[in-house]
């Protein structure tokens, strides 16, 4: 406060030293404002990054259908441990445990290589100009856009993260991270919303971000108290998800079943119609509609596919301007899963 103060007292004689401390004033604030993400930060030094990411991602996707879902999963759960920084595409090495082998990353996210295809492409277009963070925020709007969601201008500029939750000099507060903050199948609409707030996010963010399970798969281990112990499921669907997935922990862990039922590689609202029909496969889905504050949301998000849409957009942009590392932070990784 006391620089800005001065510098309003100045009069028209003002000295050296004052005009020099506006002139840093004025430098401070440019740099500040430059440091910001820009959906233009691009067109001059890389102009072909978008077409490269979106050739790599339709290639991908054509393969197999179902990893554009890993990659939209790898975005989020990429933002909600340090922010958008490309953290959880770092590998363990001798010196620390990464993002990737924390209980909800564990065997469970995927599309790593992927990523790595989209960063090659890229690096041959544009050498060290795009981060891993930056490619992964963009892979994830062309995976959505693929399977017949919504576009949206993605805002970029981030720069790669050096370190990763879990470094073995402070596993317990750092790990910790990666465990905590992204919300577990098992969650209550209470503890969802929590979740989503300590991230900057609503209520409203966290119903539409949800829709993303409008595409994908999950694992047994993540939907079996669901299907065998709550009350709030449909009956004929919680057998038929049953006969995929044994009671016994452990067995069938990795059995897969769709996140939406009817067209699990489609992207649209009919996640939200299973919802109000109790045919959410997680228990965390099942809460969005379950008598709460969220059901009439859910409501709207049937009535009007084009709402949905509009909100999703909205959630997936907020994410990603989670604490990105910007201007002189961070580096541009040469491969994803190393720090340079």
């Amino acid at each position: 406060m006391a620089p800005a103060s001065a510098a309003t007292k100045c009069s028209s004689s003002c000295s050296a030293s004052g005009l020099a401390l506006l002139l840093l004033l004025v430098l401070m604030a440019a740099g500040t404002s430059s440091a910001q993400l820009s959906t233009s930060f691009y067109s001059s030094s890389c102009p072909g990054v978008y077409d490269s990411v979106k050739s790599a991602i339709q290639s991908a996707i054509a393969t197999e259908q179902r990893m554009g879902a890993s990659i939209v999963r790898l975005f989020f759960h990429d933002c909600f441990v340090q922010g958008c920084d490309a953290s959880l595409l770092l590998d363990d090495t001798a010196s620390f445990q990464g993002e990737k082998m924390a209980t909800p990353n564990n065997g469970s996210v995927r599309g790593f290589e992927v990523i790595d295809a989209v960063k090659s492409a890229v690096e041959k277009v544009c050498p060290g100009v795009v981060s891993c963070a930056d490619i992964l925020a963009i892979a994830a709007r062309d995976s959505v856009v693929i399977l017949g969601g919504p576009s949206w201008d993605v805002k970029v500029g981030r720069r790669d993260s050096t370190t990763a939750v879990g470094e073995k000099l402070h596993p317990s507060p750092c790990f910790s991270g990666a465990n905590n903050n992204i919300p577990p199948p098992t969650s209550g609409l209470a503890n969802l919303t929590s979740l989503f707030a300590a991230q900057g996010l609503s209520q409203k963010d966290m119903v539409a971000l949800s829709g993303a399970h409008t595409i994908g798969q999950a694992r047994c281990t993540n939907f079996r108290a669901h299907v065998y112990n709550d009350t709030n499921i449909d009956g004929t669907f919680a057998r038929t998800r049953q006969s995929g997935c044994p009671r016994t922990s452990g067995s069938g862990d990795n059995n897969l079943a769709p996140l939406d039922l009817q067209t699990p590689t489609v992207f649209e609202n009919n996640y939200y119609k299973n919802l109000v029909c109790k045919k959410g496969l997680l228990h965390s889905d099942q809460e969005l509609f379950n008598g709460g504050a969220t059901d009439a949301q859910v409501q709207s998000y049937i009535s009007s596919q084009s709402t949905f849409f509009s909100d999703f957009v909205t959630g997936m942009i907020k994410m990603g301007d989670i604490t990105p590392l910007t201007g002189s932070n961070g580096q541009i990784r040469k491969n994803c899963r190393m720090i340079n």
